[in-house]
């Protein structure tokens, strides 16, 4: 039972960082990095 939980693990890391890196979300995330540095009335206009 313990390394099936393991294996279960394992597999959600996996698709958690094949998520984060995939290169579709990159502009998203990089968007969302840069978010502190604009201004606030930029913030609006692209609402």
């Amino acid at each position: 039972m313990r390394s099936l939980i393991t294996v279960a693990g394992l597999v959600c890391f996996l698709a958690i960082v094949w998520w984060a890196y995939s290169s579709k979300r990159r502009k998203e995330f990089d968007e969302a990095a840069n978010l502190p540095f604009t201004d606030p009335e930029e913030q609006e206009s692209r609402k």
